[in-house]
């Protein structure tokens, strides 16, 4: 498909591509050039994460991450943009405190260009998800590791290992949908649970760390390109390699998720 034939991603075209089980393509995203490349490349989500905190900011964590500087890359990436759905993740602080605080965060990233919201956990989250789809504003859920409680979890662990948390999880993602979360991250966690989620969940699970058998894959494009440095994660690939450019390594990534070559069960998963 040409960039002239290629129709801007909504809301309802990733409910189709779910249904007729397309994997769907997603990296982080902090700026216009990169927003453009990814998305003319045929990235089909873009993820403006506050993982900028620790790949563009030098930080330890991803929690010193402020609704400001999420808010500046929101629109950086949707300047870039043309065809690809843009999410932008809401920091450490901006949801946690009330409804309220949340969709005034929301309302700064949607204004900022973002076309949907991310927020990172379960149980007492889904009522601010409600509270946040009944006033249009569309939200992916996260699951699994959630870095911004990298603390509480007792470092970058895989999640959903026991029949507990593992329930837990299922749990969660159950009430987060019912809620109407429409799009659900998943991170670090093994492959038959997520399996199991994206089987029974009505919405697309996104996976990270998270298998094979999820609706779509996300990376942190520094990570998948070889740019981060010291010790890359068991799920990471690194597709500049052997790549003749950067958006030659974007397209091999695209391809891959999308044939499912990628990840592999045996080098990527848990």
């Amino acid at each position: 498909m040409t960039e002239t034939e290629r129709k801007p991603m909504t809301l309802q075209r990733l409910r189709e591509m779910h249904a007729r089980r397309e994997p769907i393509a997603m990296l982080t995203c902090y700026d216009a050039a990169f927003a453009a490349l990814l998305d003319e490349a045929g990235v089909d989500c873009l993820l403006v994460g506050d993982s900028l905190g620790m790949v563009l900011q030098g930080e330890a964590t991803t929690v010193p991450v402020s609704l400001d500087d999420v808010a500046y890359h929101v629109r950086c990436a949707a300047r870039g943009r043309r065809h690809a759905w843009l999410i932008g993740d809401l920091p450490f602080g901006s949801y946690h405190g009330s409804a309220e605080q949340a969709m005034a965060s929301a309302s700064v990233l949607m204004q900022a260009g973002a076309q949907m919201v991310k927020l990172e956990g379960g149980g007492w989250t889904a009522e601010t998800v409600r509270f946040l789809v009944e006033r249009g504003v569309p939200v992916c859920a996260h699951l699994g590791l959630t870095p911004q409680s990298v603390h509480a979890l007792g470092g970058y662990r895989v999640q959903g290992r026991d029949d507990a948390s593992a329930a837990t999880l299922v749990r969660h993602a159950r009430e987060l949908a019912d809620a109407g979360a429409a799009m659900l991250v998943l991170e670090l966690v093994p492959s038959a649970l997520a399996a199991s989620v994206t089987q029974t969940l009505p919405v697309p699970v996104i996976g990270i760390g998270a298998g094979n058998a999820c609706s779509g894959q996300v990376l942190v494009l520094h990570d998948m390109l070889g740019i981060t440095r010291g010790k890359r994660p068991r799920f990471v690939r690194d597709f500049g390699t052997g790549a003749a450019s950067v958006e030659a390594a974007i397209r091999i990534y695209v391809a891959d998720v999308k044939s499912r070559r990628f990840p592999d069960e045996e080098l990527h998963s848990y």
